[in-house]
C-alpha cells in the first residue's frame, strides 16, 4: 500500500457495519490511526477492535456519546484529521406505512447523527493540517426505490447538509464530501431483497440493470472514501460522489 494516510487520525462512525469495516481496514492499511465508533465492539477485546482499530462506543443519536468519543480522540492524539459518518439505518415502508416513531428514528440516526458527530468533531478537525469529513448519502437521495420514503428523505437531507458544511467550514481548512453508493453487497442490501420467492432471480435481474453487471462491494466504497480522506483530494469539497456502477447514468425505460 502507498500509505496515503500515514500519520493521520480517523474516526469512523458506523464502523461495525459492512461498509464501515471495509473503511477501517483500508484506513489502517494506509497508515492511519483509526477509532472505530459503533454501538458494540463486535467481539473485540480490551478496547482494541479485531482489525487493529481502537473501539469507542458511539451511539450517534446520543450527544453524550458523541462528546465522549471526541474527548477520547482529543486526549489520545490532540486532533482529528478524518471523520467518516457511515452510521445509517433503512426503513422499508411507504409514508403511509411509516409511523412517526419510525420517521424520527431514521432521521435521528441518518441525519442528526451526521450533524452531532460533525458538530463536535470541528474543534479537533480545526487542529488538523488538512481535515476531511466524509458523509454518507445515497443514490436514493437523487432518485427513489419503492417503499423507502423515509430513507430517501434522510439521504436528501444529508446531501444538502454536506454542501452547507463544505461552504461554512472550507475557509477553516475542512473539506466535506458525501459518498452516495448504489447497490452494495451488504447485509442491508440482502435485507432489502427480503423473502422474495425467487431471490436469486430477483438479485440477478437487478444486477443486470447495472451497466457493469455487478453490485458494488464494501471495498469499492472504501476506495473512494480513502481517496476523499487523503491529501490527494485536497481540492475536492462540497460534492456528492455517486458510486453505483453506472446505474443512474441510464434511462431505465430503455431496458424494458
Amino acid at each position: 500500500m502507498s500509505q496515503t494516510l500515514a500519520g493521520k487520525v480517523a474516526l469512523v462512525a458506523g464502523a461495525r457495519g459492512g461498509i464501515g469495516r471495509a473503511i477501517c481496514a483500508r484506513f489502517l492499511k494506509e497508515g492511519a490511526a483509526v477509532f472505530a465508533g459503533d454501538l458494540t465492539e463486535g467481539g473485540s477485546l480490551a478496547g482494541t477492535s479485531e482489525d487493529g482499530s481502537r473501539f469507542v462506543k458511539l451511539d450517534v443519536t446520543s450527544e453524550d456519546d458523541v462528546r465522549s468519543a471526541m474527548t477520547l480522540v482529543g486526549q489520545t492524539f490532540g486532533r482529528l484529521d478524518i471523520l467518516v459518518n457511515a452510521a445509517g439505518i433503512e426503513i422499508e415502508k411507504t409514508i403511509e406505512e411509516t409511523s412517526l416513531a419510525d420517521w424520527n428514528r431514521i432521521f435521528a440516526v441518518n441525519v442528526t447523527g451526521t450533524f452531532l458527530a460533525s458538530k463536535h468533531a470541528l474543534p479537533l478537525l480545526r487542529k488538523s493540517a488538512g481535515a476531511s469529513i466524509v458523509n454518507f448519502g445515497s443514490y436514493d437521495g437523487f432518485i427513489a426505490d419503492p417503499s423507502l420514503a423515509a430513507y430517501c428523505a434522510t439521504k436528501g437531507a444529508v446531501h444538502a447538509l454536506t454542501r452547507a458544511m463544505a461552504c461554512d467550514h472550507g475557509p477553516e481548512g475542512i473539506r466535506v464530501n458525501a459518498v452516495c453508493p448504489g447497490y452494495v453487497d451488504t447485509p442491508m442490501l440482502r435485507s432489502f431483497f427480503g423473502d422474495h420467492g425467487n431471490i436469486d432471480a430477483l438479485q440477478g435481474a437487478v444486477r443486470n440493470l447495472h451497466p457493469i453487471r455487478r453490485y458494488g462491494t464494501p471495498e469499492d466504497v472504501a476506495n473512494l472514501v480513502n481517496w476523499l480522506s487523503s491529501d490527494e483530494a485536497r481540492y475536492a469539497s462540497g460534492q456528492l460522489w455517486i458510486l453505483d456502477g453506472g446505474l443512474t447514468a441510464q434511462v431505465q425505460q430503455m431496458r424494458l
